[in-house]
């Protein structure tokens, strides 16, 4: 295991990350997008994006951009690099307000983050899109790793705090149990070839209906293109 550092809430060190990896001229197989915040208060991060949208959706979306060379470099037809990237359950209630994707009108903890990760759900599917349309032996998933004990729930409620120590062992994933189903998506042979679908419990399952709006996955994409600098291949 080696340790390259990555700041996704930083455009400047996602592009240093990726140069970093560049330089070490090794193949790309698997790709897994997991950083994320959950109910923080308004915030901006170093580039002035709404600190959810910024981290949990434009990060990954950039990260992942600039390595799809490298993934479908090392893509073949019978193994298929795959990108994995981990949404939530939250996306079901998530609203893409195209207009005002930095939530400046109304901010909301609860609503910035489903909306966070509804974008994810939306990039993943227009990804796969593209992906299959160029003929690219690489995948494009999105996970739901269910309601797992880890130190997300930090900006939440001090009420909620209390329940969730009291209740854990019982209601929540471990850490462990939450990781399953990225695995499963990762290096199950189940899923090689297999691209454009939401996964819960290693399961394939239904995300939300608005999920599947093909317009609104081209318009969040080319939107995105826009907010983190580079071109929209798809465009073309």
């Amino acid at each position: 295991v080696e340790f390259l550092y990555c700041d996704l809430a930083s455009m400047k060190s996602i592009r240093q990350f990726v140069q970093r990896f560049r330089a070490k001229d090794c193949p790309l197989h698997v790709l897994v997008n997991n950083a994320g915040v959950m109910l923080v208060p308004e915030r901006t991060t170093e580039d002035g994006f709404e600190e959810h949208f910024g981290l949990n959706y434009l990060g990954h979306f950039l990260l992942t951009n600039l390595l799809l060379d490298m993934l479908k470099q090392s893509g073949t037809h019978s193994h298929s690099a795959r990108i994995i990237t981990v949404s939530s359950a939250t996306h079901y209630v998530g609203k893409l307000h195209l207009n005002d994707l930095q939530s400046r009108c109304s901010y909301s903890p609860h609503g910035a983050y489903a909306q966070s990760k509804l974008a994810l759900v939306l990039f993943t599917y227009r990804l796969q899109h593209l992906l299959t349309a160029n003929g690219s032996h690489v995948t494009a998933n999105v996970v739901d790793p269910g309601v797992v004990n880890t130190e997300l729930y930090k900006h939440v409620f001090w009420v909620v705090k209390v329940a969730k120590w009291m209740t854990a062992w019982l209601f929540f994933k471990t850490p462990e149990e939450g990781a399953s189903t990225t695995i499963y998506a990762a290096v199950s042979p189940e899923m090689e070839g297999a691209g454009g679908c939401y996964l819960y419990n290693e399961e394939r399952t239904k995300s939300a209906d608005v999920a599947y709006d093909e317009e609104l996955q081209r318009r969040l994409w080319t939107e995105s293109c826009k907010m983190v600098g580079i071109s929209d291949e798809s465009s073309r």
